[in-house]
């Protein structure tokens, strides 16, 4: 078989496997399933999974590929429908979507933590809860710029335990199993810190861990008593 022919072959198979080539002619054609939405007066994106750039509109349809802040993924979490998360979704290997669908409010900086640290999702997913400490460090831990390279690094060289310890959390595996009882991980932003001070109390830690489930509010209830 001729060069020649050999490439009118391989497109033609293309082709026939395309979408494009079985659309029907009206079909309309699928919306850009990026997400996107607007905080202070700016548009924010990400792109498509794998990429998944998050990007910031600079000038009219210019993008810059930056950090985000807390603030922006708590605009994202009411600016992003469940359609266009959906249709995002859909583009992501089932273990990363699974992940992501366990988080409401908190899916975009979940999507981000992901992201920055693909690294971390074996260990996240079967400790979900520890996520929000994770894509909130900067404010917890205070400093100038986010240390995903930092939380790589400690993770290649102390495991989940290194993690935790730089998070600021007792690197125990009672906290491992106070944070894997947590009903929701879709923790709210006003329990980082109260549940962070309170896992070094071992009364808090004896509380939390007899109880069969940590819903938001029996978290809450005991970090406020604990702290009374």
């Amino acid at each position: 078989m001729s060069h020649h022919r050999a490439y009118i072959v391989r497109m033609t198979s293309l082709l026939a496997r395309s979408p494009r080539s079985s659309r029907r002619a009206g079909t309309p054609v699928p919306e850009n399933p990026a997400l996107s939405w607007v905080h202070d007066g700016n548009r924010y994106r990400v792109s498509v999974w794998p990429d998944a750039r998050f990007e910031r509109e600079t000038e009219p349809e210019v993008w810059s590929e930056g950090e985000l802040g807390e603030e922006v993924f708590a605009s994202a979490a009411l600016g992003v429908s469940e359609a266009a998360w959906k249709r995002y979704l859909e583009f992501v290997p089932t273990g990363v979507r699974s992940f992501l669908e366990q988080f409401t409010f908190g899916r975009m900086a979940a999507l981000h933590v992901v992201v920055r640290s693909p690294e971390l999702l074996p260990e996240l997913v079967h400790v979900p809860a520890l996520t929000p400490f994770l894509a909130l460090h900067l404010s917890l831990r205070g400093g100038e710029a986010p240390g995903w390279s930092e939380i790589g690094a400690v993770h290649e060289r102390d495991g989940l335990f290194g993690v935790l310890q730089w998070l600021g959390l007792p690197a125990s595996r009672q906290t491992i199993a106070i944070l894997e009882h947590i009903s929701d991980p879709d923790l709210a932003r006003r329990l980082l810190e109260p549940l962070r001070a309170s896992l070094w109390e071992p009364e808090a830690i004896w509380a939390l861990s007899h109880l069969p489930t940590l819903t938001d509010e029996r978290l809450a209830a005991t970090c406020h008593a604990l702290a009374a």
